[in-house]
């Protein structure tokens, strides 16, 4: 990275993503290396889902439209078969995620601090920060959890009461618009306490908290950032849904594309999370001493956790900008 940590917060949209693909394409070997040992199979699971679901589906639905006792008991056996993979599915899909944030951050962070960063030392620090990162996003699955009931709520009042008025229409959009708006900022906070997670002492609610922090003064640009990357990501996956059931040679190569697409697009994701970061941290003048967070980071490397936060990286402690740049 170029740019002193006191100019970051002056990054902007594109910006962000010009220093994030620039970053990428310097650490071109381990990235490469961390593509495909945990982004490859979280973009094939991902893609692999959609296919065995519907399939599922179908089976089901097959077997709901015939009333012999047969196929009442092959239907049992497809609904226990789909919740199994729904299970088996998230399982997966949670640990590479898991483990492609903490891989992701901890080799940004190590370059950040002109640290030697390898291949086998992401791979050791990987199991020392999952728990965490798990009780991170475990509290995000619960914001997420009561945000979507109360969507659900909302909905419900709108369906039995105004649904269906023109007026009733408009309202649709605008609580569809809000709801993906709140969506997205929801998923910004978690995307940045993932980092936090990573960075510093706090994980959990606290690390929810300062992601929700960090983003103050630079709520649009953390919101676009996402907001974007979803938009890809759903043009993506409805490209594969198109074109995956059309059972041609042509359907292969679209799938092969799809799935390096969306590969890039998850590195991608993971990168431009921990350069918001950074941007968000030089905003809130909030200096990282790079001698502090070596040293944090080179703990995880000798198995275990300092007591103490640091607090020349802790949110809220702003410092003076560091004599050593990168």
């Amino acid at each position: 990275m170029d740019i002193d940590q006191g100019e970051m917060h002056k990054i902007g949209f594109f910006g962000l993503y010009k220093e994030s693909i620039k970053t990428i394409f310097s650490l071109k070997k381990i990235f490469s290396q961390i593509t495909l040992t945990f982004i490859l199979p979280l973009s094939i699971i991902f893609l692999a889902h959609i296919i065995i679901a519907d399939i599922l589906d179908w089976r089901i639905e097959r077997y709901e439209n015939n009333e012999n006792h047969y196929y009442y008991r092959r239907e049992s056996s497809a609904w226990i078969s789909y919740w199994i993979f729904k299970f088996v599915y998230l399982t997966f899909l949670f640990l590479f995620s898991l483990l492609s944030t903490s891989a992701i951050v901890y080799t940004i962070a190590m370059v950040y601090t002109g640290g030697d960063v390898a291949f086998k030392k992401v791979l050791k620090i990987v199991p020392r920060v999952w728990k965490r990162l798990t009780l991170t996003f475990l509290w995000t699955y619960f914001g997420f959890f009561i945000y979507n009931v109360v969507a659900g709520i909302v909905a419900a009042i709108w369906a039995t009461t105004i649904s269906d008025t023109t007026f009733g229409n408009v309202i649709f959009w605008v609580l569809f618009s809000l709801y993906c708006i709140g969506f997205v900022y929801i998923t910004t906070i978690w995307q940045l306490a993932s980092v936090v997670t990573v960075l510093e002492s706090a994980y959990g609610l606290k690390a929810m908290m300062k992601g929700n922090e960090l983003i103050k003064g630079k709520k649009l640009l953390s919101w676009f950032v996402f907001f974007v990357l979803y938009c890809v990501f759903a043009g993506l996956l409805f490209l594969f849904y198109v074109f995956v059931w059309n059972y041609t040679f042509f359907t292969i190569i679209i799938g092969l594309v799809c799935l390096f697409l969306l590969m890039n697009l998850f590195l991608l994701g993971y990168v431009a999370q921990t350069m918001l970061y950074l941007v968000c941290k030089s905003y809130h003048c909030e200096y990282i001493d790079k001698v502090g967070l070596s040293t944090q980071l080179g703990d995880y490397l000798d198995q275990f956790e300092h007591d103490k936060p640091n607090k020349d990286v802790e949110l809220g402690q702003s410092q003076s900008p560091p004599q050593v740049q990168v």
